[in-house]
């Protein structure tokens, strides 16, 4: 379970990061497709203890079909994926942009309609 202090979504800039190694997590696992209420998620995914750790793809039309009050950290690599909070308010995540999000705190469903790829822990 992730938890943060008394936190609330909050967006960073990561532009100036070098994301090679964030991309390295690719190739070695296995990929799992989850379909979305359109389009597909591509997982590729390792544990590390009770962290889960993923590169997921997801392509042109991608929306979830569910709401998620998991917490994560997301960091874009690629693309631009649009985050819906419950509440009606839009988060838009282009590359080198990240968010995190406590576990229970604010529902949220993506969606992407060009493709995104993204580098998540949670």
């Amino acid at each position: 379970m992730l938890r943060f202090p008394r936190s609330h979504i909050r967006t960073h800039s990561w532009k100036c990061l070098v994301l090679h190694s964030a991309r390295r997590i690719g190739p070695r696992l296995n990929r799992r497709s989850i379909k979305g209420e359109t389009g597909v998620a591509y997982w590729r995914t390792q544990n590390v203890g009770n962290i889960r750790v993923r590169m997921v793809e997801y392509t042109a039309g991608y929306k979830a079909d569910h709401w998620c009050s998991k917490g994560h950290i997301l960091l874009c690599v690629e693309g631009q994926l649009e985050t819906e909070l419950q509440d009606g308010r839009r988060i838009t995540l282009r590359p080198g942009m990240s968010y995190q999000v406590a576990d229970g705190m604010e529902a949220h469903r993506s969606s992407t309609a060009s493709g995104a790829k993204l580098f998540i822990v949670d």
